[in-house]
């Protein structure tokens, strides 16, 4: 088991609500898993950054402002920048 700290506001960020079979889930928005997997990206590797930035493209309306939000937020907005404006 690894346990893994966050800021307040990050771990707070872009929790969305959703009911499935009646109970009430929270989960991270597309936007935010994505800001984090670039914080991630040492452990879970590269190749799943890119391939979960491919899939977000292919089945969500891009939306930069949001990812780039959230990536300042995570303090990666450096790092998503170049990726991000290589997919618009």
């Amino acid at each position: 088991m690894q346990f893994h700290k966050f800021s307040a506001g990050s771990f707070q960020a872009g929790v969305e609500s959703h009911q499935i079979d009646g109970v009430t889930v929270k989960v991270y928005s597309p936007e935010k898993t994505l800001a984090d997997c670039f914080k991630f990206r040492n452990k879970i590797g590269m190749d799943v950054v890119l391939e979960a930035l491919k899939l977000y493209k292919s089945r969500m309306k891009f939306d930069h402002k949001k990812i780039l939000e959230y990536a300042r937020i995570c303090r990666v907005n450096k790092i998503v920048l170049p990726y991000l404006e290589a997919n618009i």
